[in-house]
């Protein structure tokens, strides 16, 4: 019998040491054929925001593709047309759960220690940079760059993995609102915003090196302004019609689950 897999949000983890798992790879088809390019995904929290996006990330990353083909073996989207996606794009998976602060000050802290770790895994790139590329990466990952100048980072990061593989870029970013609501919280909102507002619609909008963008979070920030400058977004929350089955579980993966458990009874 099949352990489960509790507080897990690793796909790879997941499906290589067999714990017992919900098939939601129907999610990236749907992904794939909805046609929005950017999408906001709401959701509260313990619904699987992180393991589908892990799941993406595996699924669309360029990097060790054939590796990570195995992962889907015998799951919904290995039948699908939308497989031939698998592996085809540089993905940049951010997320921002731990970004948390009570003073904007310490935001801005904890903003350039995220980031600069985040870049640390793109540190590979600087051999193949030069000029203002290479001092731009390696200010980000050395911690020199101001916060002014890490609102462009995400772009700068699509640009230069879309000139290193010749590919689009996938964007993934994992509780986008987690700052923002910390923000709220703690009083210094505006400022918060003003980040935000940048550093989510430079990478997401008009940007040429841009395959697709996905948040995920709790809760849309509407009045904050956050996405006003995003007209190609579209949301999808636990009350629309699309994306139904893809967060939590149905009745009949409940049902499924009881009967391999030997649990129908209940």
């Amino acid at each position: 019998m099949k352990r489960i897999g509790i507080g897990l949000s690793d796909f790879k983890h997941l499906i290589e040491e067999d714990f017992y798992y919900f098939d939601k790879t129907k999610f990236i088809d749907e992904v794939i054929k909805d046609g929005a390019q950017v999408k906001l995904f709401a959701r509260p929290r313990r619904f699987g925001k992180t393991l589908n996006m892990s799941m993406l990330k595996y699924f669309f990353d360029i990097k060790k593709a054939e590796e990570n083909r195995k992962l889907f073996k015998n799951l919904y989207i290995e039948k699908t047309e939308s497989f031939k996606e698998q592996g085809q794009y540089p993905v940049v998976f951010l997320s921002l759960k731990d970004l948390k602060a009570t003073t904007w000050e310490e935001m801005e802290r904890k903003i350039i220690i995220i980031l600069s770790d985040f870049f640390s895994e793109y540190e590979y790139l600087l051999n193949e940079l030069t000029g203002i590329s290479f001092e731009n990466l390696k200010n980000i990952i050395y911690r020199k760059a101001d916060i002014d100048e890490l609102t462009t980072t995400l772009k700068f990061l699509t640009k230069i993995l879309y000139e290193k593989y010749n590919k689009k870029v996938m964007v993934l970013i994992d509780e986008y609102d987690s700052p923002l609501v910390s923000a709220y919280i703690n009083g210094y909102y505006k400022k918060a915003k003003d980040f935000f507002k940048t550093f989510y619609s430079i990478v997401l909008k008009d940007n040429n090196y841009l395959q697709m963008g996905i948040l995920t979070g709790i809760i849309r920030v509407i009045k904050a302004g956050i996405f006003s400058d995003l007209n190609n977004l579209r949301t999808y929350t636990i009350l629309s019609d699309d994306y139904t089955d893809s967060y939590g579980l149905t009745e009949e993966e409940v049902e499924k689950s009881l009967k391999d458990y030997g649990l129908e009874y209940e």
